[in-house]
């Protein structure tokens, strides 16, 4: 007699063998619809398969943890990397149609200059002497910081381990945190291709990209990210936490800024900016949904931005970060178009996008320390003084700067890194640089995090603006930074780039009527 039973024979008169001594776990066939028996003990690492010791099961926990934390980062960075897009959109929209090219040009290259220059030794200027990211694992690859011993107190200068991504770091948290940090000082370096465009020399920019992604970024970095002396006030001087900038309002955006001014102060205006008199002409953009659409790319890398910079996926403040993000944005965008809408009449779409922007920038400093009617507050208040920045800049300094660029990071990244100081409120931070309790500013408590706040606001002006002054001079007697006047009142993209943007298109006249004089036809 034979039973039939499904998948199975069995003789009815055998015995049944008997079971094996150390079975491999069950393999089940049966699908899993809900996700609830999916990852189990089986699937966890161990030297008897389905029986793993405690040992075991804490090392994968441990595993998981800082996978979930590596792959967190690596997203987020990707999306830091697609703000390159809006940058080049935003620039390239508001400057005119002779000069796309070359300004989108200038936005493609500066990702690429930039990460060689950061590669090369930026990253081991900027971040060989951290020591240990927990987030990201416990190694402690890149150790070595120059300190500088004085008063009895130790001040971080420099690091200088992982250069080119060798020796000790040739790890996967040196990598990881590379890839994010890379992503970032593109950023910054890429700002100032937008307060010096349609007349800077192609050249003259690359050269830019070496210095400002290898040296000047990475060194103040190291102050404040880095272990450095900035980060450190705090301990030595018991100033608050230290300086404390959670996502580069101060290291990312007011670099960039004051990078920015400085080369616009040396490049000096576009020609038919200024009447004789001395009062600005509108020099319209050429394509202001461009601009429009760059906006809401840069919004929506901010997410990867601001969240990813906890560098821990595990970390479940990123939820209150990324909502402070997405409100001090509206704020910014709301205020800068209605004191426009009053002041002059009309809801000026270009200062949307920089109020939006500068709600952005301000934020990025205290996303992770602050509530949400304080992000509103921070945002509303950067879109009136990004517009009164603006003006000011363009009508009293006659610095010439076609997108607000110094404006929107130099000036808000500045008041971002204030307004930590101010609405810190100490629900977060603990032991954030080594110094025991949660952040809090001003308003909750804490003056001294405010003063630590406003040292580090002077130390970037005057560091950065001194350096990249000095590094945009040396450009200046050397190669030089300015293309001739024949060049800019032709239009930069043959000359420069050897293409036009827009070959089939015929140039507005707007951007032919330069004298070169100065006057506008």
């Amino acid at each position: 007699m034979m039973l039939v039973l499904p998948r199975l024979l069995v003789w009815a008169d055998e015995p049944a063998p008997a079971p094996a001594a150390a079975a491999a776990p069950a393999v089940t066939d049966v699908p899993d619809a809900a996700g609830t028996a999916t990852g189990t003990v089986k699937d966890i690492p161990a030297k008897e398969a389905g029986k793993p010791v405690l040992a075991e099961i804490m090392d994968a926990v441990g595993h998981n943890k800082i996978s979930i934390n590596i792959v967190w980062t690596l997203i987020t960075g990707y999306l830091v990397m697609f703000m390159q897009l809006g940058f080049a959109l935003v620039e390239t929209g508001f400057t005119r149609a002779k000069n796309a090219a070359h300004t989108m040009l200038m936005n493609f290259m500066v990702y690429v200059i930039g990460m060689l220059g950061f590669w090369i030794c930026g990253f081991a200027f900027m971040f060989g002497g951290v020591g240990q990211v927990a987030a990201l694992g416990m190694n402690a690859n890149l150790n070595n910081e120059l300190v500088l011993h004085l008063f009895g107190k130790d001040f971080g200068i420099l690091g200088y381990k992982g250069f080119f991504l060798t020796g000790g770091g040739y790890d996967v948290t040196v990598f990881t945190l590379f890839l994010f940090q890379m992503v970032f000082m593109d950023t910054t370096a890429t700002i100032p291709t937008g307060a010096m465009a349609e007349r800077w020399k192609f050249l003259a920019f690359c050269v830019y990209g070496f210095f400002i992604s290898m040296l000047i970024y990475p060194i103040y970095g190291n102050w404040v990210w880095g272990g450095g002396w900035l980060s450190q006030l705090g301990a030595n001087f018991g100033l608050g936490h230290g300086a404390v900038d959670f996502a580069g309002s101060g290291v990312v955006h007011m670099v960039g800024g004051v990078t920015a001014l400085a080369g616009a102060m040396i490049l000096g205006p576009r020609i038919g900016k200024y009447k004789k008199d001395g009062t600005p002409n509108a020099i319209p953009g050429h394509h202001i949904p461009m601009g429009i659409a760059g906006a809401l790319i840069l919004a929506f890398g901010w997410f990867g931005f601001n969240p990813g910079s906890t560098l821990a996926g595990t970390d479940l403040r990123i939820g209150v970060i990324a909502v402070n993000t997405m409100l001090a944005s509206a704020g910014g965008a709301l205020s800068a178009t209605i004191y426009m809408w009053i002041r002059f009449g009309k809801p000026d779409p270009t200062m949307a996008v920089n109020g939006l922007l500068a709600g952005l920038v301000a934020i990025t400093a205290p996303c992770a320390f602050v509530n949400a009617p304080c992000a509103v507050l921070i945002g509303l208040i950067a879109g009136v003084v990004v517009i009164w920045s603006v003006l000011f800049i363009d009508g009293v300094l006659k610095v010439d700067d076609p997108v607000g660029a110094i404006s929107v990071h130099g000036v808000c990244g500045a008041w971002g890194v204030l307004s930590l100081g101010l609405f810190a409120d100490g629900t977060y931070g603990d032991k954030w640089n080594g110094v025991e309790g949660t952040v809090r500013g001003l308003f909750y408590g804490d003056a001294s995090q405010f003063a630590a706040q406003f040292i580090n606001v002077i130390v970037n002006i005057v560091f950065v603006f001194c350096a990249a002054y000095l590094v945009f001079k040396l450009i200046e007697v050397t190669i030089g930074n300015r293309v001739s006047a024949e060049i800019e009142m032709g239009g930069l993209d043959v000359p420069e780039t050897g293409v036009l943007a827009y070959p089939d298109f015929i140039l507005a006249k707007s951007d032919r009527k330069e004298t070169a004089n100065g006057e506008l036809g």
